[in-house]
């Protein structure tokens, strides 16, 4: 449908926000509205009270729908946190015999099939990237596509990624107790990807790290595949609460100064520069050495960037890593963060802001144009694309995969196994036929040969069961 709308819903620890956007004549993404909230009811990503987040929802999709005169009612949510896992997996079909060559319906098979994978109790599949194809143990490139290719056996590696199935129904019921239907759930840096990278990037090697407010997310792309995925558990919050603590001081406050006045690097501030924090009620202002505050944030950020180096390093990808790393999300508009970054990973870095897809046409351009929103920016995105896919009949085999959406898996009964020996197999020429049916001949001569039959059959058998129990056969 040409200028269909999507909406985008990012539910994050400290912020919970809207897009409402379509694709424009240019390419790019043109938000027609926007609204954000701050977010009640979730810690580290996970929403922990589904009234208190359902209510602050209402709230942000309210404003959005206003903003672009329209009524809301199904979004495309993010999901992140520790309790995303993701795993490599395999999975094999055979080509049925009246396919000459591999079809698009045997590509949808195999990786419909990744979604009856045996879980660990409690986990349910959110996105199966295919990674690479196998035709009759032949791999395929990039470039070639398995559709179309002539082969008996496919076969491909996926990665897999998986969520807390509590953890999603919560989501799914604050969504709904705001009154709205979930089209489909992403992992929130690959949202954020769609957002802030290119083609370019995917292909030569990137990673995307979005600090969040409660987790740092990892994606790692190489020659235009998502290969690695992790979310961490440290962001931007437990900056926040260490300068808090620190400085003695209110959150609020903490919060304040690493945005106004934070650097991640110490050499990088004043000696002498000092910020007077006012008092509570009568007391004195509070007076902090900024190379103080330099020394707290320097300490825990250097901690999260050490945690994503090691990801990238476990993905074994780093050396792939052409265009480096992508910082995006809210605490990448810490001072100094990209220099941080290179200096701790050895790998060039740059800061990922969601303009490069976004219209200047879109309201609050300027507001939008930042890293905190490339979350939800990257959701419209996202779902725009998949709209288009599922308009034009098409389906990417590279970056886009199968969606669950809460739907469950159809179950494939396998062949029932319960140890009981089929005694005629090997013996074909003696399994039971399907009667032919009668004909005009010589009914004796027929019974005659039926009973003949009948001595060869039980011959045979006898000494089929005299191999299996010994030269006597079956004792009586």
């Amino acid at each position: 449908m040409e200028n269909e709308i999507i909406v985008g819903l990012d539910i994050g620890t400290t912020k919970i926000a809207c897009f409402v956007g379509m694709r424009v004549e240019s390419g790019k993404v043109k938000i027609l509205g926007f609204g954000k909230t701050d977010s009640k009811g979730v810690e580290h990503g996970v929403v922990k009270n589904i009234s208190d987040t359902a209510e602050s929802i209402r709230r942000a999709v309210k404003e959005a729908a206003d903003q672009a005169d329209v009524d809301i009612d199904e979004v495309w949510v993010g999901i992140a946190g520790q309790h995303i896992k993701s795993r490599p997996t395999q999975g094999s079909i055979m080509i049925p015999a009246n396919h000459r060559l591999i079809e698009r319906e045997d590509v949808e098979h195999l990786i419909t099939d990744q979604y009856n994978t045996m879980l660990d109790p409690g986990e349910e599949i959110i996105h199966v990237f295919p990674q690479e194809y196998i035709v009759d143990r032949e791999p395929l490139s990039r470039d070639v596509s398995p559709v179309g290719v002539a082969g008996k056996n496919l076969m491909a590696n996926f990665h897999m990624v998986t969520a807390n199935v509590q953890n999603l129904q919560f989501i799914k019921y604050a969504v709904q107790d705001a009154g709205l239907h979930i089209k489909g759930v992403v992992l929130e840096p690959v949202a954020s990807a769609k957002a802030v990278l290119d083609d370019a990037d995917c292909d030569a090697g990137v990673a995307m790290v979005d600090i969040g407010g409660g987790t740092t997310d990892v994606a790692i792309f190489y020659d235009g595949i998502i290969r690695h995925t992790s979310s961490l558990p440290l962001a931007g919050n437990a900056i926040t609460n260490d300068i808090r603590e620190g400085c003695n001081i209110l959150k609020r406050q903490a919060e304040s100064l690493k945005v106004k006045f934070g650097s991640c690097l110490v050499q990088a501030v004043s000696e002498n520069d000092v910020i007077a924090i006012p008092g509570i009620r009568s007391q004195a202002p509070r007076e902090i050495y900024v190379k103080t505050l330099a020394g707290i944030i320097n300490a825990r950020t250097r901690m999260i960037l050490e945690q994503v180096d090691y990801e990238v390093q476990v993905s074994k990808y780093k050396k792939n890593l052409i265009a480096g790393i992508a910082l995006t999300g809210g605490g990448a508009q810490l001072k100094n963060i990209k220099e941080l970054c290179e200096l701790i990973t050895a790998t060039d870095t740059r800061i990922g802001i969601p303009n490069e897809h976004l219209d200047p046409t879109s309201i609050a351009y300027d507001e939008l144009a930042h890293p905190m929103y490339a979350t939800g920016i990257g959701l419209v995105l996202y779902g725009i694309e998949k709209s288009e896919q599922e308009n034009a009949g098409l389906e990417d085999d590279d970056f886009v995969e199968e969606e669950n959406d809460f739907k469950p898996a159809e179950e494939t009964k396998p062949a029932k196994n319960d140890g009981h020996v089929d005694i005629f197999e090997g013996m074909d020429d003696f399994k039971p036929q399907p009667e032919e049916p009668e004909t005009n001949t010589d009914t004796k001569k027929d019974d005659k040969k039926k009973k003949s039959d009948k001595r060869v059959f039980n011959r045979r058998l006898n000494q089929f069961f005299g191999k299996v129990f010994g030269e006597n056969g079956i004792d009586d």
